[in-house]
C-alpha cells in the first residue's frame, strides 16, 4: 500500500495530532505546522500571467475565504483539508492551483500528471467547465472520465494524452482495470465532495485509486462535512494538511433565505405548481424518479416548461437537459438527489423541497444550488403536519434557523415567500386542473399513500362488488 505511513501522535488523534469529536464530525484545531497566511488579492500569488489575464477576462477577481485560506498552501506544494460549503468557490480553491503546478508537463499516454475525483457526473461536467478556459491558456489538455458516456472515447482520450482527469471513483476504477489509466505519474490528486463519495460507496474504490498514485504526491481533499469515513481518508493519505474551514452557512447568512411552508398533504402539489409558474429558474427536488417524472409531466400540462433529471436518464438526456435550463428553454428543473451536486446555474434564485430531505447534508447540498458565490438566494421546504417533527429535527442538525408560514395555494403569503402564481392552464379557481390526479400512487417517505382520488374508489368499490358477485355464485 502507498499511503503515507502515520506521523506520531497521541492515542486516538490521527497524524496531525487532532482528535475526533465525539458526535463523528472531526474536531480540527490549528495544525501542527501552521499554513502560510491568506491571500488578499490573487496577484500576490505565484500565478502564471496568462492564468491572471483569463481570470481578469472572466470578471474573476477577489478571491473568496476559501479560495483566499488554500491558495498559497496548495501553490507551495501542501496537502490541504477543506472544509467548505457547496457554492463557496472551491472549485477554482483547488483548479488554480493544480493547473499552475501542472504548467509546463506533457503527460504521456495514459499517465495523467494530476487527478480530481467527484462524486457525480455532473460535477465532473462542472469542474471540467469551469476549468476548461484556464487549462486552455495554459496548453493542459483535460479529459473527463464517468459513467454513461463511451468508455471506448474516454480511453481515447487518455491515450492521446490528457495533463488533468476529471474523474467519477467507478469509471476511473474501470478505466484502470483495462489499463486505459495508468496512476503512477500522478503528482496531485484532489478529492471534491470526499463527504459524499463516502455517501455514495465509492469510498473503497477511492482508496484503491490514491493507493496507486505516488505516496510523496500533493493531496487535497474538500468536503461540506468532516465525518469519520472522510477522516479515514484523511488519516491515511493526506500528510500534515493545512486545514481551512468556510463554515456550511458562512458567507449565506445575509444572502440565502430559508423558509419552511407546513401546507396540507391534499393542498401540496397544487401548491408546488404554483411555486413553479412563477417568473425566473426554480429547482425542485423529490424523492424518487417516478415522482420527479411524474410531476414534471403534470407541471407541462399545467403550461410551465418544466424537465425532469434524475439517475434513469442517460448521460446525454441529463446534459441536454441542464444545458436547456441554463439557457431558459426550461425555466423549472424536478430532481432527485442527483441534481444536489454539480449543478451550477447563474440567477437560480429559488430552490424548493416539494420532498423534504431526510439527511441535513442533503439539505444543504440542495440549497447549495442557489445563493451560490455570495449571490443571494432562497430555499423553501414544503412540509406536512405528519413531516414537522422529523423536518424540525434535521434543520437543527443542519445549523438552519427556517422562518415557518402556514399556507394554502392561492393565498398572498405564498406569493409574498415564492412568487407563486396561478400557472397558465390554471382553472381560475388558484388551483390547477386535476392538481392531485398526475400523483396517485407516488406514496411518501413515510409509507402512507396519498388520498384516494373519486374516481379511482368508484372503481375500486365497483371491483370489489364484482369480486363478491363472483364470490356467491361460485357457492
Amino acid at each position: 500500500m502507498n499511503a503515507k505511513p502515520a506521523a506520531a501522535g497521541r492515542p486516538g488523534a490521527d497524524r496531525t495530532g487532532r482528535a475526533a469529536a465525539p458526535g463523528g464530525e472531526l474536531s480540527v484545531p490549528a495544525t501542527v505546522v501552521p499554513g502560510l497566511p491568506p491571500a488578499a488579492t490573487f496577484a500576490e500569488l505565484d500565478l502564471p500571467a496568462a492564468l491572471l489575464t483569463t481570470m481578469t477576462g472572466l470578471s474573476v477577481r477577489e478571491p473568496f475565504p476559501i479560495q483566499a485560506a488554500t491558495l498559497p498552501n496548495a501553490l507551495a506544494g501542501r496537502d490541504v483539508l477543506g472544509r467548505a460549503r457547496t457554492g463557496s468557490g472551491k472549485t477554482l480553491a483547488f483548479g488554480l492551483a493544480l493547473l499552475a503546478r501542472t504548467a509546463g508537463r506533457r503527460a504521456e499516454s495514459k499517465r495523467p500528471p494530476a487527478l480530481v475525483l467527484v462524486p457525480t457526473r455532473e460535477l465532473a461536467q462542472q469542474v471540467t467547465d469551469a476549468l476548461e478556459p484556464y487549462a486552455r491558456v495554459l496548453g493542459l489538455r483535460l479529459a473527463t472520465v464517468v459513467g454513461g458516456l463511451s468508455i471506448g472515447k474516454q480511453a481515447a482520450a487518455l491515450k492521446a494524452g490528457a495533463e488533468v482527469v476529471v474523474a467519477t471513483p467507478g469509471r476511473l476504477a474501470d478505466l484502470v482495470s483495462r489499463r486505459d489509466c495508468l496512476l503512477n505519474h500522478v503528482r496531485i490528486t484532489v478529492l471534491d465532495e470526499a463527504d459524499r463519495m463516502c455517501d455514495l460507496g465509492f469510498l473503497p474504490q477511492v482508496m484503491e485509486i490514491l493507493d496507486q498514485t505516488p505516496a510523496d504526491g500533493q493531496r487535497m481533499l474538500f468536503s461540506a462535512t468532516l465525518d469519520r469515513n472522510v477522516d479515514q481518508l484523511v488519516r491515511l493519505h493526506l500528510h500534515d494538511p493545512v486545514f481551512a474551514s468556510v463554515d456550511r452557512l458562512e458567507g449565506s447568512v445575509t444572502t440565502m433565505e430559508h423558509h419552511v411552508l407546513h401546507v396540507h398533504p391534499a393542498d401540496k402539489y397544487a401548491t408546488a405548481t404554483e411555486i413553479a409558474a412563477r417568473d425566473g429558474r426554480v429547482l425542485m427536488f423529490l424523492d424518487t424518479k417516478l415522482g420527479v417524472d411524474r410531476f414534471a409531466r403534470h407541471l407541462r400540462d399545467s403550461g410551465v416548461r418544466a424537465a425532469a433529471l434524475h439517475s434513469g436518464k442517460s448521460q446525454p438526456q441529463r446534459t441536454h437537459t441542464l444545458a436547456q435550463f441554463r439557457e431558459g428553454a426550461v425555466t423549472v428543473l424536478v430532481a432527485t438527489d442527483v441534481a444536489a451536486r454539480g449543478i451550477h446555474v447563474d440567477d437560480l434564485d429559488l430552490v424548493v423541497n416539494v420532498d423534504p430531505p431526510a439527511d441535513p447534508k442533503d439539505y444543504l447540498h440542495r440549497g447549495g444550488r442557489t445563493a451560490r458565490a455570495g449571490e443571494s438566494g432562497r430555499v423553501v421546504t414544503l412540509v406536512t403536519p405528519g413531516q414537522r417533527r422529523d423536518v424540525n429535527r434535521m434543520m437543527a442538525d443542519a445549523g438552519v434557523r427556517a422562518t415557518v408560514t402556514q399556507v394554502r395555494s392561492g393565498e398572498e403569503a405564498l406569493t409574498r415567500i415564492t412568487g407563486a402564481r396561478r400557472p397558465p392552464a390554471g382553472d381560475g379557481g388558484g388551483r390547477t386542473k386535476s392538481a392531485g390526479a398526475p400523483f396517485q400512487g407516488m406514496g411518501t417517505r413515510t409509507g402512507r399513500p396519498p388520498k384516494e382520488s373519486r374516481r379511482a374508489a368508484e372503481a375500486r368499490k365497483l371491483a370489489e362488488a364484482r369480486r363478491a358477485a363472483q364470490a356467491r355464485k361460485a357457492r
